[in-house]
């Protein structure tokens, strides 16, 4: 007897009389007439299992399928248009971050040269106050171009570092000056370098350049005092993380590595371009001035 065989069979059977039952109850001590349970058939059975199947199968490719707009949607939010190409909420945010920097190292830079504790830390204070001075005049005028107002003042927290610089003095100040704005510089690097990578606005993709090329700068002047201190650095950025860190496995002391061959084009190819110049340590931060289209700069 077939599979199916057994649910016709089955489904051949008498149905059922309808049959009385006496319940006693405690208020009125009545009957209650009780109706069979509905029979479910052979066929009905295999139908319901066959829906639930197709079901199970069909919604994780329909539910994939609805996030596939969540990235657009997310970028859309807070987007506006503007001649120069969409200007996202994360473009914006980098306009009013490349401001608040220079509100709070120009005076830090400023400081430092007038304290001149060392040579290191008067070459790393000058290289803040161009690097910022000239930053300021592009942001001034891109935030005019698109719109975006401009804080006046730094925020709270970059207003605490410099009372922190204030009030330190002799190696605590050096110590302070460097690791303050050192580690400043760390956070905003990568933010920087997202935008670069996902903006669809021409200006604001000049300014990620711009401020790329000098926030490198100071980074590699900062580290050039000394005062660096690269564990406390490390261990912040650890602290802030949850992922275990991927990559090849770590050396092991005395066992000699084979040499890597070179990576490098094959055949006859003519190349013209060459490395960007400059000496080790140092970042060429030179630019054309902005275009002051809109008289911002007075």
């Amino acid at each position: 007897m077939s599979f199916y065989s057994l649910f016709e069979h089955r489904d051949r059977s008498p149905r059922t009389p309808w049959r009385r039952r006496s319940i006693t109850c405690p208020n009125d001590q009545s009957d209650i007439r009780e109706a069979p349970l509905p029979r479910i058939n052979g066929t009905a059975l295999f139908i319901a299992a066959l829906v639930a199947t197709v079901g199970a199968l069909a919604f994780p490719v329909w539910y994939y399928a609805d996030r596939s707009g969540t990235g657009e949607a997310n970028l859309a939010a807070g987007t506006v248009a503007t001649q120069w190409g969409p200007l996202s909420a994360a473009d914006r945010d980098l306009i009013v971050r490349v401001r608040l920097a220079g509100l709070w190292e120009l005076p830090a830079g400023q400081q430092a040269m007038e304290r001149a504790p060392s040579e290191a830390i008067k070459e790393a204070a000058d290289h803040l106050i161009v690097g910022h001075t000239d930053l300021d005049r592009r942001v001034r005028i891109i935030a005019a171009q698109l719109g975006v107002e401009l804080p006046n003042q730094p925020n709270e927290q970059q207003q605490g570092w410099l009372r922190e610089m204030t009030a330190a003095s002799g190696v605590q100040y050096e110590y302070k000056f460097a690791n303050l704005l050192r580690a400043a510089h760390g956070k905003i690097f990568p933010a920087i370098g997202a935008v670069r990578n996902s903006t669809r606005n021409t200006l604001v993709r000049q300014l990620a350049s711009d401020a790329n090329q000098t926030v490198l700068d100071h980074i590699t002047v900062l580290e050039k005092t000394g005062r660096v201190d690269f564990d406390a650095i490390a261990n912040d950025m650890v602290a802030g993380t949850t992922a275990s860190p991927s990559g090849p496995p770590a050396p092991v002391p005395g066992q000699l590595v084979p040499s890597a061959p070179a990576a490098q084009a094959t055949g006859d190819i003519k190349t013209t371009s060459r490395p960007s110049p400059g000496a080790p340590g140092t970042v060429n931060t030179k630019r054309p001035d902005p275009v002051d289209s809109q008289g911002v700069l007075g």
